[in-house]
């Protein structure tokens, strides 16, 4: 007969077991769903600050560039829309690209790791004792951990990856929704300097496009901050400064330019 006594510690036991081990199998296949939102999310933003702070920075000092330099509004019009979609494409390309290396790089470690579980299972096996007993585990319950994870070879593989290695696996649709999302947001960033240019005179235009700018930027780096983490004034003033401070290097080089010329 099992004592009270017996079962809850068995109970606590299992308990801990489990929470101890369900991190490892959400590592894995177990359920995939876990942790994604939050990770999606994070990414999401960084594509659009990425994107639309390239696309507008570019756009601005372009604009004061061309201006400075003694161009005209249709000039600077037809060279920001040219500029918009290719700079926009390949941004996206290029976003592609520099993620999926990180994939690459996923699957080449994971290889690694199965091939060392393979080779030398006893060395990666103390490696996960280590690791949990680093977390806290010991006696039996750590013995516990170590067997139930090292039993499951997906499992096993994927505690590393997570634990050791500390790498997460990209997804296909997290490359293309990327390269999406970069293409947008620097299309949309180099359309909110030029808009003003297009619809009233050049002087007005161009304080409005830096106003607009200046505004973008500093909401960017407030939303960056409340959404991930920071002090709000900061970031904005750190996005917005970064921002204006290109935008005026190409106001500058247009100056520059013109006055060489002239």
């Amino acid at each position: 007969m099992i004592s009270p006594k017996s079962s809850e510690m068995k109970k606590t036991t299992t308990s801990r077991l489990g929470r101890a081990v369900r991190g490892s199998f959400d590592g894995g296949r177990a359920n995939p769903m876990i942790g994604k939102e939050k990770h999606s999310t994070n990414n999401s933003l960084r594509d659009v600050i990425l994107g639309g702070q390239d696309g507008l920075v570019n756009m601005l000092g372009i604009a004061l560039g061309v201006i400075a330099a003694g161009g005209s509004t249709h000039v600077l019009i037809v060279t920001g829309l040219a500029a918009s979609i290719t700079e926009s494409i390949s941004m996206g390309a290029v976003a592609y690209t520099s993620f999926g290396s990180d994939r690459d790089f996923y699957f080449a470690e994971r290889a690694r790791e199965q091939n060392e579980i393979e080779a030398q299972p006893d060395d990666e096996r103390e490696e996960v004792r280590e690791i949990y007993a680093a977390k806290g585990f010991k006696g039996q319950l750590l013995e516990d951990v170590v067997s139930t994870i090292t039993s499951n070879r997906e499992t096993w593989v994927s505690t590393m990856m997570n634990e050791e290695l500390h790498l997460q696996p990209v997804e296909q649709l997290s490359l293309v929704q990327s390269a999406v999302i970069v293409t947008v947001a620097t299309l949309i960033g180099h359309l909110i300097p030029m808009v003003p240019f297009m619809v009233v005179a050049r002087t007005p235009a161009i304080i409005a496009a830096i106003a607009l700018s200046a505004v973008t930027l500093f909401a960017v780096g407030v939303y960056s901050a409340k959404t991930l983490v920071g002090d709000w004034r900061k970031s904005g003033l750190q996005m917005l400064a970064i921002g204006l401070g290109a935008a005026a290097l190409g106001f500058l080089i247009g100056r520059l330019f013109h006055t060489m010329g002239g």
